[in-house]
Formats: C-alpha cells, structure tokens, sequence
C-alpha cells in the first residue's frame, strides 16, 4: 500500500492539531491541570480533562458524544466568534473555571454544561434560554454568566435563578459580546469580566448602527438568503462601546470614559490586586490610556498615557496589578529597541531582551516568552525584584503556562516535528499524553540570515537532494506581514513547505519587515508602506539562497504563494517584479486596502479619509496592467474577514486591461479554509498550476 499524501493527512488531521492537547488552566494552587484534548489525530472532537500535578495522572471530565447526540447545531454568533478565534474544532472548544479550578463550564451545540472537577457530580445540562455562547464561572464558583440572544444572563451554578443581566435596546446591539475589531485585530476574545469578589460582571456593549452594512452571499446556492455583516472597511465607523457594572443585588453603574478620544477598548483587568484597569486606545493607535475604574460609582481616573509616534501594539494581558499595588506593564522601549516589563517607574527587565508576551502573572512573579533570537521562544520567570530563571528548554520554540510554581510546557524544536507536552512541578516532570498524528514527512530545514538587513529565511530542499545534482526551481512561501512569524524553531511547521520541496521545488520561508522577535523599530518599518520594504526583503531572501547554493537552485523560474497577507504579498510580487518572480499562487489577498478593516489597516497606512496616498501606493487594482506572468487567485466566497470582492475587484481590473490570469472560488468557505477535501485539494491544484507555469 503506497504511503498516504502529506496534502490528505494534513488535511484529515487538521494540520495535525486533532488530538493534541491545547487550552491549559493551571489552578491558582498549582494543584491541578485543566485542558482539552481530542481522542486521537484524526478526531476533532474536543474533551475536557484534569491533570492531578501531584501524581501526573489524567481524568477524563467532560465527553461530548455522552452529553450531546447528533451534530453540532451552531448559532450564526458562534460560528463568527469562531472564525475570529479561528477555531477549526467541535465539541468543547474552549471553557472557564473558578479561581480554584474545583468547576468548569462550557457550552456545547449552544446547551449550557457544568462539571465538578472533583468528580462529586457528573458533568450536567443546564436548563437555561439558549444558544448559550461564552459561559464564564465566577471566581468563587457559584455563579455562571453567558450570552445568549445578544444578551448577557446570569444563573446560579445549580442551575437555578437564571436571570436576566443586560439585554440590547435594538437589535443592532449585543451585550457581553466582543466587538468585530476586539476579536480580530486587538487579539480580545471576551467582552464581559466578573468581579474577584463574584459580586459584580463588567459588560461591554456593542451598537453597530454606525457601522456600514455589506452582504456575505455564496453565489453557488442562489436559494440562500445572503448574509447581512457588519464590517468597518478603513477610514469607516466603527461600532460604538460602552461599559456597564451589573451587580448581581441588580444595580447597575455606567462606566465613564471619553470613548471618542479612546474609542479601542483593547483589554480589561479585574483582579483582588486593585481596582478594574480598563485599557482603550485613539483610532489611530499612538495613544493608549491605562485607566483604574471605580466600581461604586463608574467614574475613571488614568493611571498612566501611552505614547508612540508609530503606533502601540494591543497585547492581551500586558496591563495589570502587581502584589506591591504598582502598575505592571509589558511595553516597548524605543530606547534600547526592546519590548520590557515595566513595573512602577521602573524596567523590570534589561535592554536587549525582548518580551514577546506575558504568559501568567502569580505572587512570585510573571512568566514571559522571550526571543533570544527572532527564530525562538523562551519562557522566564521575572521575580518582582527583577531576577529570573529560565524554565523549560533554553532552545527551539517554549510557551507555557504557570501558577504557584506548577509549570505548563509546550516544547518544540527545530530537528523535530514532535511537540512535548509536560507539568513541571517540584522538580518533577509529567509528561502530557498527545493524540496527535506524525506527519508523513520529515522537515529538513536550514535557517539563514539574508542580507544585509539579516532577513530570517528557512530553506528547504527535496528530501534525498545532492548538492550540486540539479537546478532545482525555486518557490517562495512567505506570510511576510506585520506581527506575524513562519521562520522559527519548530520542525512540526515545516511539514507543508517540506511536501512542497518533495515535488521538486527548493522552497524559501522569510521573514522580513513587521515580524515579531526583533523589536520595536524593527515592527514599524511597515509603517505607511505594506508593499515596498515586505517585497524587497522577500528578494533580497532569494538573492542569498541563490548566492549560498548556485549549482542548485535556477533564478529563472521562481515562482510565490501564499494566503491572506501572503497572498497579497504573492500578487505584489509578480505585478512589481515580473523580473524576479515568473508565477504567482494569491490565496484570499488583499487587493484593495480600503475594503480592509479599520483598526489594522490605519494602524500601518493612517487613515484614507485623511491621506489616501498610502492606499493608492500600496493598491493592487492600479497594477493590474502590469501583469505578464501567471497568477492564480484563490478565494473563499463567504469569507468575512478578506471579502472577496478582493479577488473579484482585482480579476476586473486584469481582465479590464487584457491580462491573462485565472481565478479558484472556493463556494461555502470562509478565511480559515477549515473543510478538510478543500485544505487537501486547494494544495494539489496550487502544486498543478506551479509546475505548469514554472515549467517543472
């Protein structure tokens, strides 16, 4: 029997994240592990398990196929909150506990479930109005807030004295839910927050009136209604936000805030520590505010205001209390060009090393993921008084989790596609069973700095290649935009790039201009330019593998594809630079920065409305004429995050012009491309239209 294809396993195990574990609760004691693992590599139904640190054994907690029959019923809601989360899975996708990690709930084909993790009870169904989205325990346990319905409700964790919290005044407003632009670009997944005494929710409410209304239709089913959405295209209105105290006796107290000045709520802290931070932004993003809430009485006063002539990045958890009652920050200093912890009137850490995030915050300090080099990730424990200790693998790519000394590790290296799962605690190690299927090839990887601006680039080579034996074709696979990475130190994210030198390609991953792991300048160098720096930096990436291996790649058939920013970043590359790249693949692309959303767009490009030059410069559509290569275009027809009046906007303008190109509709898909024989076979014709076109 032959062996299965990279392109079907990859697809059948949803880029082999079925069965891995994902999700980690550690408790506040550090006595107990929370986190959701499917049944094996092929299976994308989520269970809900414990880990018990002391012994490292695993229950299993919640089962899906014993709660719920059939498949899964998902209200339009949900299905958008998860596109935002880009959740791919089923079954419990995601949950919340109490402080102490003794209960869980979550929800599950919109029904409301609640489990005992000490086993006193067996997970139950709760009788509550449903499709029950984002349930969340109070801190004590006792009390459970979900939306549903565009409201915010309340219900005792028995099941009883459910009640209404907060409901919309119309029905272009929803209570409890996070916003459009929190979800997708402030990287915010909630829109609701209890108080640490369980006595009180902070809700955000969304009013979407202002905000254009575009229709999402799947020409391939004319019988289906198309789909209002709401979306605020660059230089647009946004939706209005506003914050509300509900306490459960049934007061309520507006929050006060100048939400036209700072109209981005970017994050929102509530811990015993002190009182709500609340963390809003202006829209063009080079002035946040850090403001401490009164809780009695809603009123704000500001802690500290955030400057950048560029912008400030919105980083989850980078605001909050420390136990010394001073503000602890994660921000860039431009001085050292270093992302550092602040904490007080104080750097926390030192100049050079560079915080990519904050993981956990406990009495004893924060555990942080660092880049020693833009290619890895470390985690460091930072003590309040500024020591540290490395925890984990001091290599390859680390994230964890941590309370209380129990560590949560996630551990990949670059010579591997495997990934180690362990709880680290009182020096011993339990290891944390995976499900999850090896991929079918082996990723022999070889990272570079190219040029002069060091561009990180990953190259890879056909399996078995002898050096010198042949001119290999080359294949640029980039992402190339801003706050996002594809060359690091983790085998397992090579495995499409491997498949694809199989087939006869040397293919090349870079890095350039925006990506994380190299400070602050580094990141807004994009600024006002998305085309010009990404694009030289890709060539620039070429020339040094061309140079490094001559007698084995062929500069005369390069060929570039990518999805999202990569596609776009694959159309630029052939309109601009026919000379470099002879053929193109531009999955979903953005064509026409306008029809992009607001917070993203204007944070690089400013806003249209007041300077239109950046846009024109970085356009598409005005190129189109250009056009002498091959270029294939991808799109899925009901994506809401890069329309595809993108990609039709664009094919009008080539065919406007005469240019020859062809374009891949993908009927029912959204951005993630999430159906298992689209992922596989959107692979295979990309593979057919690039040897075609590059002649291999």
């Amino acid at each position: 029997m032959s062996q299965e294809s990279y392109p079907r396993q990859s697809a059948r195990t949803r880029r082999f994240t079925a069965g891995a574990p994902r999700l980690f609760t550690v408790s506040a004691d550090g006595s107990r592990v929370l986190f959701v693992r499917s049944n094996s590599g092929t299976d994308p139904v989520g269970r809900l398990w414990a880990l018990e640190v002391a012994t490292g054994s695993e229950r299993l907690l919640s089962d899906p196929h014993a709660l719920h029959l059939g498949s899964e019923d998902l209200s339009p809601a949900e299905r958008a909150r998860r596109e935002r989360m880009r959740e791919g899975g089923s079954g419990i996708v995601g949950y919340a506990t109490d402080t102490a990690v003794s209960r869980a709930v979550f929800a599950l084909s919109g029904d409301l479930y609640c489990v005992d993790v000490d086993g006193a009870s067996p997970t139950r169904a709760l009788d509550v109005p449903g499709p029950v989205i984002d349930p969340r325990l109070s801190p004590d346990g006792r009390h459970i807030a979900y939306v549903s319905g565009r409201s915010l409700r309340i219900v005792e964790a028995d099941g009883t004295g459910d009640r209404l919290a907060a409901e919309p005044a119309h029905d272009l407003q929803t209570c409890g839910l996070v916003d459009f632009i929190g979800a997708e670009e402030l990287s915010r997944t909630r829109g609701f927050w209890w108080a640490p005494g369980s006595d009180a929710v902070v809700i955000q409410h969304v009013d979407e009136t202002p905000v254009q209304e575009w229709w999402i239709a799947d020409p391939a089913h004319p019988d289906r209604r198309p789909v209002p959405h709401r979306y605020p295209a660059a230089g647009s209105a946004n939706a209005n936000l506003s914050l509300e105290i509900v306490r459960l006796d049934g007061t309520r107290t507006d929050v006060a805030w100048d939400s036209v000045e700072m109209p981005y709520l970017v994050d929102i802290s509530w811990t015993n520590l002190g009182d709500p931070l609340i963390v809003v932004s202006s829209r063009d993003q080079r002035h946040q505010r850090i403001l401490a809430l009164d809780p009695r009485t809603g009123d704000t006063t500001v802690v500290t205001d955030l400057h950048d002539e560029a912008w400030l990045d919105a980083t989850p958890g980078a605001f909050r209390w420390a136990p010394n009652g001073q503000l602890l920050t994660l921000r860039a200093d431009r001085e050292s060009d270093t992302y550092r912890l602040h904490l007080g009137a104080e750097w926390l850490t030192t100049p050079g090393v560079q915080v990519r995030g904050i993981l956990d915050v406990d009495a004893s300090g924060v555990l942080v993921a660092i880049a020693p080099d833009p290619t890895t990730s470390r985690l460091l424990h930072v003590a309040w008084d500024g020591t540290s200790a490395t925890v984990g693998a001091d290599t390859g790519w680390t994230v964890g989790r941590t309370s209380s000394g129990t560590h949560v590790l996630v551990e990949r290296t670059l010579g591997s596609t495997l990934i180690n799962y362990s709880v680290v605690a009182s020096g011993a190690r339990h290891a944390i069973v995976s499900n999850a299927e090896i991929p079918c090839v082996t990723p022999i990887v070889t990272i570079l700095e190219a040029g002069p601006l060091r561009i990180r680039t990953a190259v890879l080579f056909p399996t078995g290649h002898v050096p010198g034996s042949r001119g290999l074709p080359v294949l640029m696979s980039p992402y190339g935009g801003p706050h996002h990475q594809e060359v690091v130190a983790a085998g397992g994210t090579y495995g499409e790039a491997q498949w694809l030198a199989d087939q006869g390609f040397c293919v090349v991953v870079a890095d350039g201009r925006g990506t994380p792991g190299r400070g602050p300048a580094w990141e807004r160098e994009v600024l006002g330019d998305l085309a010009t720096g990404v694009l030289e930096d890709q060539v620039s990436a070429l020339h040094a593998v061309v140079a490094q291996w001559p007698h084995d790649v062929d500069p005369t058939r390069v060929g570039i594809r990518g999805w999202s920013f990569g596609g776009y970043l694959a159309a630029l590359a052939v309109l601009r630079r026919p000379d470099i790249f002879h053929a193109a693949v531009a999955g979903a692309p953005v064509t026409e920065w306008r029809l992009y959303d607001t917070a993203y767009t204007e944070r690089y490009l400013g806003d249209p409305t007041m300077d239109a030059l950046p846009y024109e410069a970085c356009s598409l559509i005005p190129q189109a004429a250009s056009l002498t290569r091959p270029l294939l275009l991808i799109h899925g027809l009901t994506d809401d995050n890069v329309v595809v009046a993108h990609t039709l906007a664009l094919s009008a303008a080539l065919t406007a012009a005469g240019r020859p190109h062809q374009v891949l509709p993908l009927s029912g898909v959204t951005h993630m491309t999430p159906q298992a024989e689209v992922a596989e076979n959107k692979l295979l014709l990309e593979l057919h239209f690039l040897r075609l076109s590059l002649n291999v």
